[in-house]
């Protein structure tokens, strides 16, 4: 395993596992653990930064990149994991579980959407 792999990898782990636990802590009422939960969830989000900033540098290529592909890639992904996150509390919040389903859907249609427009059609 080449180096970058192998702290892409470590990097990813932590970062999604601390994320998870923080989105866990701030969505489950049982918990009681709503600002903790934010805290742990934005370090998760840190370190992924981090973890992607890191592998550009270690593929040289440059850290940041600000060109309009770029900026509306960037925006695509947002606007998909707020859809889907918001078909996800349709359903698990709201008690809208039909009309979540569909908010979610489509949110990982627009999710689905970032492959042919990262890598291209052939």
């Amino acid at each position: 395993m080449k180096k970058k792999n192998f702290v892409t990898l470590i990097l990813s782990v932590v970062g999604g596992l601390l994320f998870a636990l923080g989105m866990c802590m701030g969505l489950l009422p049982e918990w009681n653990a709503l600002k903790p939960g934010i805290v742990i969830g934005a370090v998760g989000l840190v370190i992924l930064l981090v973890m992607a900033l890191v592998r550009r540098k270690m593929d040289g290529k440059p850290m940041i990149v600000l060109n309009g592909k770029a900026i509306g890639t960037t925006l695509l992904g947002i606007l998909g994991a707020v859809v889907l996150g918001v078909g996800m509390c349709m359903v698990m919040v709201w008690d809208m579980l039909v009309w979540g389903i569909v908010v979610g859907i489509v949110g990982i249609v627009l999710l689905l959407c970032l492959i042919p427009v990262i890598k291209g059609l052939k």
